[in-house]
């Protein structure tokens, strides 16, 4: 009988050739950039973010240049992303502390990237993961569903789950995986109307078996 965790390694390494390129869409420059990219990806897509911070990161691409904004004055700028109005006031808040507590540096470190305002648990893991090149593997709304139909856990909550995940994986690959996993809940496994029957892990898959369209490797994940 093969573990868990060798299971998941095959669906990952199937995913691996489904999606050679597979990484972040975001476009930016620096560190600082990133982190507010990441900030702006929430509710809206990295097509919708990069749209916004083409113009946005031409006019200011600073902690200390986004710290003296007002609310007022940075929403209009990233109208185009959902929740726009608490995005400003985060993303100012946020610059403010960096630059009186990080001397206007993005931190490198988990517990202390959380401490902005604005910034979570998938908001840091994405910024380390790519930013730094740590391990990290943050639970957006598609892997929280691609893992989910996969019969990897049964957690609604994601940080619940990003410590399944963590756990089922080793923290080489954390980082590859959430972009792989993104990838599909964008390509395929989508929320509405999923491509089953054109699913390349569909062998794989506990509710796609459950739709006819898996097969009974689907069933060893729960045995």
């Amino acid at each position: 009988m093969k573990s868990k965790q060798h299971r998941v390694n095959e669906v990952i390494s199937k995913l691996t050739e489904l999606y050679p390129d597979a990484g972040t869409r975001l476009i930016y420059s620096n560190r600082f950039e990133l982190l507010v990219a990441v900030m702006l990806s929430a509710r809206s897509t990295d097509d919708q973010v990069n749209q916004v911070t083409a113009e946005l990161f031409q006019r200011y691409n600073r902690p200390e240049q986004f710290a003296q904004l007002t609310p007022g004055e940075l929403e209009p700028l990233i109208r185009g992303c959902g929740l726009y109005r608490n995005k400003a006031r985060h993303i100012i808040d946020m610059s403010r502390m960096l630059v009186k507590d990080f001397s206007g540096e993005v931190p490198g470190e988990l517990d202390l990237l959380t401490q902005l305002p604005g910034v979570g648990s998938k908001t840091a893991n994405v910024v380390l993961s790519v930013g730094f090149g740590r391990p990290g593997l943050a639970v957006d709304t598609h892997v929280q569903r691609v893992t989910s139909r996969l019969g990897w856990h049964e957690s609604k909550n994601p940080d619940v789950t990003e410590k399944i995940l963590k756990s089922l994986l080793p923290s080489s690959q954390w980082s590859s995986a959430h972009h792989l996993l993104i990838s599909h809940g964008r390509a395929v496994c989508r929320a509405r109307r999923p491509n089953c029957t054109g699913c390349g892990i569909a062998e794989f898959c506990r509710t796609g078996e459950e739709m006819g369209y898996g097969t009974d490797r689907a069933k060893e994940f729960d045995e």
